[in-house]
């Protein structure tokens, strides 16, 4: 089985060493710069439990005419740059090759075919449809990540925590070839669920990200900081709720109270978010993914959500003036 993981950086290197270090696939990588000069030099590499796994590329190139087509592509880059990805991704996709993207916040397929969003594409995350056109909607699996990593150097990834991986049809229901997906992930040491409604899946999770991640990046403080202040926890209750009538409309519900997810988060303890991460990195933030698309669903549906506008406009200028969006 021929893989390409889009982006060797810390998700897209975790599954990448994982599958390739099992060996049940010829996992290879289209990569820029010093991720590329390090997988061509080293290979895969993930540092887990104070041990070093180190595998083979089998290919790691700058474009994916070098790579050919292959069965799975997993899309592991940050929601900014996956326009450039689909624009280049014809020469990887055949009739029979499935797109795994493995990304935070709302994806370019999830308004395809709810009625109540109507058909047009979601403009904060594929901005005139040009993802869409590129990546057919019959070959996508939705996925979500439930693990935490970082690259510490190019091309070598740190395990933080967690190993959980929800794969499932965007469309909904069981398929053989979410089955087949999964235990290959499986198989690499990921614990995975093959989901029914993925869909509702990557909106819980969202729905946590919302707020946490944007918040933290404004603020500079990690989750238990913004938990602990009462006016902010009460800010992020208030912008979770509207993310919930959201999701009531298009057949996401969300079946607990902010309150218990925010009792979730805490446990987590002093955990930087992603885009806290990335803001300390001097990243593109992955504002539009986690909090632009909710805020267009919102307005598509006429459901109010001045929170979520408010928030994204603090986050949007935050990241602006620091050349970061």
């Amino acid at each position: 089985m021929k893989v390409c993981i889009i982006g060797a950086g810390a998700i897209g290197g975790f599954i990448g060493t994982r599958l390739a270090a099992r060996g049940q696939a010829q996992v290879g990588a289209i990569a820029r710069g010093a991720t590329l000069d390090a997988l061509r030099r080293h290979g895969w590499r993930l540092q887990q439990g104070g041990e070093l796994i180190q595998a083979p590329c089998a290919q790691a190139a700058a474009e994916a005419a070098e790579l050919g087509v292959q069965d799975l592509v997993v899309i592991a880059v940050k929601g900014p740059a996956l326009t450039a990805v689909a624009r280049g991704i014809a020469p990887l996709i055949g009739p029979r090759t499935l797109v795994l993207p493995a990304m935070n916040g709302v994806p370019w397929w999830f308004g395809h075919g709810v009625a109540a969003l109507g058909d047009a594409p979601l403009e904060a995350v594929d901005p005139g449809g040009e993802i869409a056109a590129a990546i057919p909607f019959s070959q996508v699996l939705g996925c979500v990540v439930h693990a935490a990593a970082l690259t510490t150097e190019p091309g070598l990834v740190l395990h933080k925590m967690g190993a959980g991986l929800i794969v499932g049809e965007p469309a909904g229901g069981p398929s053989a070839r979410v089955d087949a997906v999964a235990a290959l992930l499986r198989e690499a040491g990921f614990e995975v669920s093959a989901s029914a409604d993925v869909r509702r899946d990557v909106w819980y999770k969202l729905w946590g990200n919302l707020t946490m991640n944007p918040v933290s990046a404004i603020t500079g403080a990690t989750a238990d900081r913004v938990l602990a202040d009462p006016q902010v926890r009460a800010f992020c209750t208030q912008a979770m709720q509207e993310a919930a009538a959201i999701g009531e409309r298009i057949g996401c519900p969300i079946e607990q109270t902010p309150e218990d997810r925010h009792v979730v988060t805490a446990r987590l303890g002093a955990f930087k978010t992603s885009m806290l991460q990335d803001v300390e990195a001097g990243r593109p933030v992955e504002l539009d993914a986690i909090v632009g698309a909710v805020r267009e669903l919102g307005l598509r549906l006429a459901q109010p959500t001045p929170a979520i506008d408010a928030l994204f406009g603090l986050a949007r200028l935050f990241a602006q003036v620091r050349g970061l969006y």
